[in-house]
């Protein structure tokens, strides 16, 4: 897919135009569609300019560069503009929190051009006295350096999915492969990952070897043997194909999925049974008799376990569980009965009321709740209170003529910086239900950005708090939150905490996810769609429930429209 490539060159030139002092309305449109080309389902080269114009963001100008680029290889714009930029600036400005203009004012002061010269130049308190710099300053940019040496060689999941499903519809077209599954962290749906594993069976495994170190996407070939070749991507991922017998596909298959500490745990129930476990199948010590190994469910069968999730394969209790019967029945994506985080053209979204309500009865909801920007979110059109209640009323029409699928009027409303809600509450409660977020003021500290999540918690009209964390993967780490406290006052007010499933997002993480689970508190799985498309990020949100090992039951959208509508007033009569 291209789609990485001109999310990063879009990037790059909102970072030139930044450090020239052009037009900041022209910079954020590079970024927004920089944003929404990333997060996309499907290829942008496949995409015809109808389709391309529907994407937030994307104009005509813009559309017309993607398919410049898509089809020669390079842009013109970019390729002149890079020359007017110094270079190396490039690598400081992937540092979180790093603008252009203080990137190239490091440049021109101290000439650093590389990470490992800011970091020295940050460490010994070089940086400060330069204008607009303070020790403060230097604390963030350390911060910023930590975070992309933690991420350093992963990839964020909603980059490395399409990567993998593309390299196996490839396979599947061209050679001659019979079983075909993604493992390792991918199939384990891990928010950040390292390579991809693919597991084949075939009759011909160097034919599927010959098809895989050629594909279009292959930047280089690490190995190539006659079962396993290993070849690395445009994008820089590494991945790993492995053609495996029949008889051994499940036992393979369970074992490159993982996690390394689950399958340890395996092995060490195996041994006390007298038996041997590894990717060839399942054997009797004693006799060195072959027990199992074609199916998966071998592996737990002959244990005496049920079939464990692949999801919750990481030794967080799963076993345990499994051994007393108690594994839970996880979510699915068919439980959700809608979606209740999503965008229309009254704020920065690409469709009407109307086409949004199609949209949804096509993925065969029974709801959705129309959430737009409040006022406060300015660059993302955020609406006044006359539009609000304009598009409140215009709901409510919409509901008395549809029969199949009903709208709830909502606003995602923004949690200012003193914990203040963006609207009153005589605003609030005319509306069906009323998602809060912090979009601002990131940096403040925990104290104070705490207590915003926790004011915005005790308002009764607060139904859920959208991406509790803030954090975009890869991007910008989650902003310092007591969880503690936020995850205490969610179970006591009863206020719904959402799993944001772009998968840029994935905010909740799974670990807070199984916490707030081991508490009581109720959960939704939003898209935060502001594109038809997006409607299909939701398949990442449930696998991060998954995760997080929640049930139906744990989650609001996965109620029907009354029990859902009873679960909101539940909470506002609190007040």
């Amino acid at each position: 897919m291209r789609n990485q490539e001109v999310a990063r060159i879009f990037n790059e030139i909102a970072d030139i135009l930044e450090i020239k002092g052009e037009n900041p309305f022209r910079i954020r449109a590079y970024r927004r569609a920089a944003r929404n080309i990333d997060g996309l389902t499907r290829d942008v080269a496949a995409m015809h300019e109808k389709e391309l114009l529907k994407i937030p963001g994307i104009g005509a100008d813009l559309a017309e560069k993607i398919r410049e680029y898509v089809t020669t290889g390079t842009l013109k714009f970019y390729e002149e503009l890079k020359k007017e930029a110094p270079p190396g600036l490039a690598e400081i400005l992937s540092v979180p929190g790093l603008g252009p203009r203080t990137a190239m004012l490091l440049f021109e002061k101290l000439k650093i051009k590389s990470i490992d010269d800011l970091q020295r130049y940050a460490e010994e308190g070089r940086l400060k006295g330069l204008p607009g710099i303070k020790e403060r300053t230097e604390e963030n940019i350390l911060r910023g350096i930590a975070m992309i040496k933690r991420h350093s060689g992963r990839f964020p999941l909603g980059r490395v999915l399409p990567v993998a499903e593309e390299i196996m519809s490839e396979l599947r077209k061209r050679s001659p492969v019979r079983e075909l599954v993604a493992a390792g962290s991918l199939r384990r749906w891990k928010d950040t990952i390292k390579d991809i594993d693919i597991l084949s069976t075939s009759r011909d495994p160097e034919k599927v070897m010959d098809v895989f170190v050629h594909l279009p996407l292959a930047r280089e070939v690490l190995m190539k043997g006659p079962t396993k070749s290993s070849i690395v991507t445009g994008e820089g991922i590494q991945v790993d194909l492995r053609v495996v017998s029949e008889d051994s596909f499940g036992s393979a298959l369970a074992y490159f999925t993982g996690s390394r500490a689950h399958n340890i745990r395996i092995r060490e129930l195996a041994v006390k049974k007298g038996l041997k476990i590894n990717e060839y199948g399942i054997f009797d010590v004693r006799t060195g008799k072959k027990l199992g190994g074609r199916r998966e469910s071998d592996v737990f069968k002959i244990l005496g376990l049920p079939f464990i999730p692949p999801e919750i394969r990481e030794d967080a209790g799963e076993i345990e569980a499994a051994l007393e019967n108690a594994l839970p029945r996880l979510v699915d994506t068919g439980d959700i009965k809608g979606d209740l985080h999503v965008h229309s053209n009254y704020s920065d979204g690409s469709h009407s009321i109307q086409e949004l309500a199609g949209i949804a009865e096509k993925k065969g909801y029974e709801y959705i709740a129309v959430t737009d920007h409040s006022k406060g979110l300015g660059v993302a059109r955020g609406m006044s209170i006359e539009q609000i209640l304009q598009q409140n009323k215009e709901i409510k029409d919409f509901n008395r003529k549809s029969e199949r699928i009903k709208l709830l009027s909502g606003v995602e409303v923004d949690i200012r910086s003193d914990g203040a809600l963006d609207y009153p509450d005589e605003v609030l409660e005319k509306l069906d239900m009323v998602i809060a977020s912090i979009h601002s003021g990131f940096r403040q500290s925990r104290r104070q950005l705490t207590g915003r999540l926790v004011s915005a918690m005790k308002n009764p009209c607060v139904t859920i708090i959208a991406h509790p964390t803030g954090r975009l993967i890869g991007e910008r780490d989650a902003y310092d939150i007591d969880m503690e406290e936020v995850l205490k006052t969610a179970k006591e007010t009863g206020t719904v905490l959402e799993i944001n499933a772009h998968p840029l997002r994935l905010d909740l993480n799974d670990i807070h996810i199984k916490k707030a689970r081991e508490m009581g508190i109720c959960m939704a799985v939003n898209t935060d769609a502001h594109t038809d498309f997006q409607f299909d990020f939701m398949h990442y949100g449930v696998r991060m429930a998954r995760r997080g090992w929640l049930e139906k039951k744990d989650v609001l959208n996965a109620l029907d429209r009354n029990r859902l509508m009873k679960h909101i007033k539940n909470k506002r009569a609190k007040r």
